[in-house]
């Protein structure tokens, strides 16, 4: 397994994991990435100076990836873990821990001090590792990431 940074060669499979796991969890709904037109053009969103983007691959097949993006008006020195997504034949591997830690590294390396992620109840089992590895809930968005889709909301001090 690779862990490295997003090609312009992995907007395609990256599109296709995200949307069949949100299918697959019955997420597949209007206000979520799976609607939003930025998850066919991943490499081009984290062209975003404060963001990065970290791809899983397995045998050079893309099977992951997780993010962090300077969402517009989050509190200073906050970021927003995005698209966490691991395909099926991957899950259970400890891949998706191995990407967020990533990622949240990568994020308190670049001077963010808080980071803040948004989901929804179909993914039971996300949320569940996010509060394992120290996400605590809130009672409300913050900051303006255009998922309305999204009703669950947390945040973790780096």
């Amino acid at each position: 397994m690779q862990i490295r940074p997003i090609e312009p060669g992995d907007n395609v499979e990256l599109a296709k994991v995200i949307r069949a796991a949100l299918t697959e969890f019955g997420a597949n709904k209007p206000g979520t990435v799976y609607f939003d037109p930025t998850t066919d053009a991943l490499y081009e969103l984290f062209r975003t100076p404060g963001s990065y983007y970290f791809v899983a691959a397995i045998d050079h097949k893309v099977v992951g990836g997780c993010g962090i993006f300077p969402t517009d008006n989050l509190p200073e020195g906050t970021c927003e873990l995005v698209k966490l997504y691991v395909a099926k034949e991957a899950r259970g591997t400890g891949l998706g821990k191995q990407l967020m830690e990533k990622s949240m590294s990568w994020a308190k390396s670049h001077g963010y001090t808080q980071v803040y992620l948004e989901s929804m109840p179909e993914l039971t089992k996300a949320i569940s590792i996010y509060e394992k590895v120290g996400f605590k809930s809130l009672d409300g968005p913050l900051g303006n990431s255009g998922h309305c889709g999204c009703d669950i909301w947390m945040l973790k001090e780096l």
